[in-house]
């Protein structure tokens, strides 16, 4: 996955994610340990019962001794049953947990990278990390950890008792102990990096699911179904063929274990029958060893099967780091200057030189300057390409200047806290962003505080609670993914009635009416009349009798403002402007 470039910060590691998110849960990971540690005893008493049931109950003849074993052997039983609930209860809980937590932070995190790193990186593959690597680690740590911890301990202690009941066989499962762990080994390592890539074949499919979906409406125009249908399954299948690749890994992994583990378990037990025979080793001692021996052959059955998963978490894991690991392309400053109160809405770009990181070697400033007086109403124009939104871009902090300086009420925006910089401006795009909730909530997105009288007053104030009102539910309406169920007008009157109810000293307008026929412009038009008065005003716009009223209008042409001034001043002044005019207005040369 792409990273965005920006200062250098030291490297997270799986390690510090995972303690960092485990340390606050530290007294019900000691008391699972303590679950985990009685279970895992109580399996390995269960063995010295049988040795006794065996020796003193059947052998000896003894029914009282019969009987006690057996006591004896159900109390322990019950403890193990009591401490395998406390300990899949609590494991359980912390893997829910830890996964909530994780997906906080990581969400937390998308939220202060810069549009940079969304340009390079797919939506559906962010989403994929977020949903599917977390669940991965939900997994692990509720489930697979546990037993490879429980497992670890049979494992262990299994191998003491085996040394205490009879140290000539012991001797021979030594041996056979390293046949075991090569190919854990060998496999572990192929498994990881095909976890890895599973993982990503995954987010892959997710984000061509995530854009075909959204551009369902385009899809549909063009008849390109079976196109995308293809490419999808093309896609399904690569996810496929590498889950494959590693799913016969792991299986090799566990046939290859269960082979040499049981392989030498019939070895201990033709050679222990003939200890027996020979009076060297009682029956229950033998039963004992061959007990603790499946012991040991199920714990390393089982962990071969679990690397399987902490392989599966570990690609995951990596997949996360790389994201907790991406700083934000901004440098915020320790100590931002505060800006001065009350906002004036003074905006100032001073020499500013800018060239986005993407497309580096193409400069979209050079030198660029623009004063702007509080509650001025400013118009930029020109062609495409002239650099009309990046001024927007850079006065919202979404990227910095190469050189030079963009200051709001006097503050240099690097300086200053970049919450308190975007609180100060409002937006109103030429599209707007119309969310998946209520009317309520899209409105008061910007202050979501306020009350439903102030929501209310807004929508009048944007010419918009006529049609809300003939809406099924009014403010509670659900407007649909993207606000499907609006049409153009209506949705930028929301997304006017958003600024509005935010009351920002600044305010942006990115072409707010370019999409709109006519009424719709005109109903559109009157609510921005509202929303300007008392702000500094910056339109950008390529329909020129938008902006025919503004103070000043200025004229950008590859990075620099060619002229300045009012409409009937360009006109006269300024060639571009009457090109530009000319195509609109159907003027004269």
């Amino acid at each position: 996955m792409p990273v965005s470039t920006s200062s250098p910060v030291a490297p997270l590691s799986r390690h510090q994610i995972l303690l960092d998110l485990l340390r606050p849960y530290r007294g019900r990971i000691l008391l699972a340990l303590c679950a985990l540690i009685v279970a895992a005893a109580t399996v390995l008493l269960i063995g010295q019962g049988l040795k006794q049931v065996i020796d003193k109950g059947f052998i000896a003849g003894s029914p009282q001794l019969l009987n006690y074993a057996l006591l004896g052997l159900l109390g322990v039983i019950l403890v193990m049953s009591v401490a395998t609930y406390c300990r899949f209860y609590l494991v359980s809980w912390l893997g829910e947990r830890i996964t909530a937590d994780l997906r906080r932070r990581v969400f937390s995190h998308l939220l202060t990278l810069s549009p940079f790193f969304f340009e390079q990186n797919r939506t559906g593959d962010v989403l994929s990390r977020l949903t599917n690597d977390t669940t991965q680690l939900e997994t692990v740590i509720g489930s697979s950890v546990s037993m490879a911890l429980r497992n670890a301990l049979l494992l262990i202690g299994g191998l003491v008792m085996l040394a205490i009941t009879s140290l000539k066989l012991m001797a021979l499962v030594l041996l056979a102990i390293p046949f075991v762990l090569v190919p854990i080994i060998v496999f572990g390592r192929r498994l990881r990096k095909l976890a890895r890539a599973s993982q990503d074949s995954v987010a892959d499919v997710g984000a061509y699911t995530d854009e075909v979906i959204h551009e369902i409406r385009t899809v549909q125009a063009y008849g390109h179904e079976y196109a995308s249908t293809d490419a999808f399954n093309q896609r399904v299948e690569s996810t496929f063929m590498t889950g494959v690749k590693r799913i016969r890994q792991r299986a090799l992994l566990v046939a290859a274990v269960i082979t040499l583990v049981f392989s030498a378990i019939a070895l201990v037990l033709w050679v222990g029958g003939h200890y027996v025979l020979q009076g060297t080793l009682t029956g229950g001692e033998l039963s004992a060893f061959i007990f603790y021996a499946v012991v040991v052959a199920g714990a390393m059955g089982t962990i071969s099967e679990v690397i399987g998963d902490l392989q599966r978490a570990a690609g995951a894991t990596e997949r996360l780091v790389e994201l907790l690991a991406t700083p934000s392309a901004l440098p915020l400053s320790e100590n931002p200057q505060i800006l001065p109160v009350p906002a004036r809405g003074q905006v100032e770009m001073r020499n500013v030189q800018f060239a986005y990181p993407s497309r580096i070697d193409a400069p979209v400033f050079d030198g660029f300057n623009l004063q702007i007086k509080p509650g001025e109403k400013i118009a930029l124009v020109g062609p495409s390409g002239a650099g009309k939104t990046t001024v927007f871009q850079l006065l919202q902090r979404f990227y910095d200047p190469l050189a030079g300086e963009i200051l709001l009420d006097g503050v240099d925006l690097k300086n200053a806290d970049i919450q308190q910089v975007r609180e100060r401006i409002a937006l109103v795009p030429q599209d707007p962003v119309i969310f998946a909730a209520s009317v309520r909530d899209n409105v008061r997105y910007a202050r979501p505080d306020a009350s439903d009288e102030d929501v209310i007053a807004a929508c009048k104030a944007a010419f918009a609670l006529e049609f809300i009102e003939q809406l099924p539910d009014g403010l509670d309406a659900y407007l649909g993914e993207r606000g499907v169920r609006l049409s153009g007008g209506q949705k930028q009157r929301i997304a006017i009635a958003r600024a509005i109810l935010a009351d920002r000293p600044i305010l942006l307008l990115d072409e707010a009416t370019s999409a709109l026929d006519s009424n719709s412009e005109q109903v559109v038009q009157q609510a921005l009349e509202v929303l300007m008065q008392n702000r500094t005003t910056i339109m950008i716009a390529h329909r020129l009798s938008t902006v025919v009223n503004a103070d000043r209008i200025l004229v950008l042409q590859q990075g620099k403002v060619v002229a300045s001034g009012t409409h009937t001043e360009l006109l006269e002044g300024s060639e571009l402007y009457r090109q530009l005019a000319r195509l609109q207005f159907q003027l004269e040369a």
